[in-house]
């Protein structure tokens, strides 16, 4: 039989562990902390950018570290006609060097503009990695910048495209995209209200992911990107991204974090 006292010493060891367990536990490889970016400069230790390669033949420009720059508290992700590898044009890409989990995703962003292009806010995770393909996205598609694509993939299942209205255009002024990511819902937020909410289990991501910001274009996905036709350079630009961990405070005024507390 055991004693009054060794059970009370149990149970208070067992709250003390589980009092430690953060939903992030889950995620093994969220090794990414809280941050907000403002693009004084690119902080190389946070970015890793893309250069001389391209994601496939769907992707008809090559990423390239000219194409990505920071001018007047912005960063400038550029698409331009150059002979690059395999392609002949260029475009810009960056990605964090950690993966983050569970938390409230920010930027503030001008898209670029012109028919086949996609300017692209989102987090992903794959076999690159040696991880399933697990994807969070935000894509203002050329074709119709009067409207952002949300979408997530579970495992490289997608299939879970929404269409936002984005007033003024995306590629007219600068607006504010968010996603809250939990272990049991999802909430996508535009300019600090919400437009989108999934719950189901089969459509929540797992695997803790890196966070991109990119600017490429097609030739082949015109039903979902539009006819590809470069009428000259353009850029997506970015003022301000930000991560908050689940369960910090918000970092700055306006935050989408601070209406969770």
């Amino acid at each position: 039989m055991t004693s009054p006292s060794k059970t009370i010493l149990w149970t208070t060891a067992i709250l003390a562990v589980m009092a430690t367990v953060s939903p992030l536990a889950a995620q093994e490889d969220a090794d990414g902390t809280s941050f907000v970016e403002e693009f004084d400069q690119l902080d190389k230790k946070l970015w890793y950018v893309s250069d001389g390669w391209n994601n496939g033949a769907h992707q008809n420009c090559t990423w390239s570290a000219k194409q990505v720059a920071v001018r007047d508290g912005k960063l400038e992700l550029s698409f331009d006609a150059a002979s690059g590898g395999e392609r002949q044009y260029v475009c810009g890409e960056v990605q964090t060097r950690q993966r983050y989990g569970y938390g409230t995703y920010e930027v503030r962003m001008k898209s670029a503009t012109g028919s086949g292009l996609n300017s692209a806010f989102f987090t992903y995770i794959g076999p690159t990695d040696k991880k399933p393909h697990d994807e969070i996205d935000f894509e203002v598609l050329g074709k119709d910048t009067s409207r952002v694509e949300v979408n997530q993939y579970i495992a490289a299942k997608g299939g879970n495209e929404k269409l936002v209205d984005v007033p003024g255009g995306a590629d007219s002024g600068f607006n504010d995209y968010a996603f809250v990511w939990e272990k049991d819902r999802l909430r996508y937020y535009l300019n600090g209200a919400l437009v989108h909410e999934v719950t189901d289990p089969q459509k929540l991501p797992t695997n803790a992911q890196k966070i991109f910001l990119s600017l490429w274009g097609t030739d082949t996905l015109s039903d979902w990107m539009g006819r590809f036709a470069f009428a000259g350079p353009t850029k997506l630009e970015v003022e301000r991204i930000a991560f908050t961990a689940e369960g910090e405070a918000c970092q700055f005024d306006g935050s989408v974090a601070c209406l969770m507390n």
